[in-house]
């Protein structure tokens, strides 16, 4: 019970790619380029498993952005032509590739990173991807005009790879869509039927990420103008409940959505984030189990997996490894505290 696990990225080694940084530009080229990536994956499984993490992610490290590490495998999108545009509706302003012509797949997208993690590791393994609604939104269209057309030719891509990651020996798939926040409406109308498309014929465990973002400051920023209580989730939470999606994942410490909230997602495995991405400092044990505690009010303890609450990318390498100890030990303490 109370099996932990991350959100997905982990930080960039300095020998890899610039620290510190949500979009960091690649040390090396070519081969030396594929080789340091397949380090990093290593190294970075080698720290979840000694921190103690029972289901270890490669930690994105073959990718220099969570959407785009995808895009780049995909015909029909010009990354030579970038534009400005708002996403997550204008909360912040990105340079974007243009999508001109039909999506398709150039091939295998992630696996590497899944073949890698399955032959060096027991655990079970995970395996992120951006949601359809969060890649539409961070790219600019031309060629399908409609969102609903372009989210679904999208999710048939995702589709397309996760079936062959579970062929790899993934066990666990997870859609990144903090959009899932911002356009609650269009959640409800098609996003949650764009993530059945992604999902269409897995038997594998399949997880949906939604969050408040990075601790970035366009972030921070955008928090503060959300009130004294985050309840946006409390719009979509119920069409989750209902969906063939087996997880949600979502943030919960330092965090102003209302815990109660969590009571929406009954039937579902819930990834309960306790531990901070937007702060350096480190939770103790017997914080993430408090945190835990709260959330079992609400989720059942055969449903609860300890999170981070969401990526930690644009973190100090030390500091994250810190905040997987304190994940892993805080779970050990909830668990005999809990019982």
């Amino acid at each position: 019970m109370l099996k932990t696990t991350i959100a997905g990225s982990l930080p960039k080694p300095g020998w890899l790619a610039e620290t510190n940084k949500l979009w960091p530009a690649w040390r090396a080229q070519g081969a030396d380029l594929e080789r340091a990536k397949r380090d990093a994956t290593l190294l970075w499984l080698k720290e979840q498993e000694d921190a103690g993490l029972d289901i270890v992610t490669d930690g994105e490290q073959s990718r220099q952005h969570f959407v785009h590490g995808f895009l780049e495998f995909v015909e029909g999108i010009d990354f030579s032509r970038k534009v400005k545009m708002g996403i997550r509706n204008n909360r912040y302003d990105a340079m974007v590739p243009v999508v001109t012509g039909p999506l398709k797949l150039k091939g295998r997208v992630h696996q590497t990173e899944a073949r890698i993690l399955r032959q060096h590791s027991r655990k079970q393994i995970k395996i992120t991807m951006p949601g359809p609604m969060t890649i539409v939104d961070t790219l600019a269209d031309e060629h399908y005009g409609d969102k609903v057309k372009l989210a679904m030719a999208f999710a048939a891509l995702l589709n397309q790879e996760a079936r062959a990651l579970e062929k790899d020996g993934v066990d666990v798939i997870q859609f990144d869509e903090p959009a899932f926040n911002v356009y609650m409406e269009d959640v409800k109308k098609w996003g949650i039927a764009a993530l059945h498309r992604a999902i269409q014929g897995l038997r594998c465990k399949t997880c949906v990420h939604i969050c408040y973002g990075y601790g970035i400051k366009a972030n921070l920023d955008w928090k503060e103008t959300l009130g004294s209580q985050w309840r946006q989730y409390e719009e979509i939470f119920p069409a989750l409940a209902k969906s063939k999606v087996k997880q949600v994942s979502l943030e919960c410490i330092h965090s102003k959505v209302p815990v109660d909230l969590l009571a929406l997602l009954k039937g579902k495995e819930v990834l309960v984030g306790v531990i901070d991405v937007a702060s350096d400092k480190v939770e103790t044990p017997a914080e993430v189990a408090d945190t835990i505690g709260r959330a079992l009010k609400f989720v059942p303890k055969s449903k609860l997996f300890p999170c981070t609450n969401c990526g930690m990318a644009p973190m100090d390498r030390e500091i994250a490894i810190a905040k997987l100890k304190a994940l892993a030990a805080g779970a050990a303490l909830a668990r005999k505290r809990y019982r």
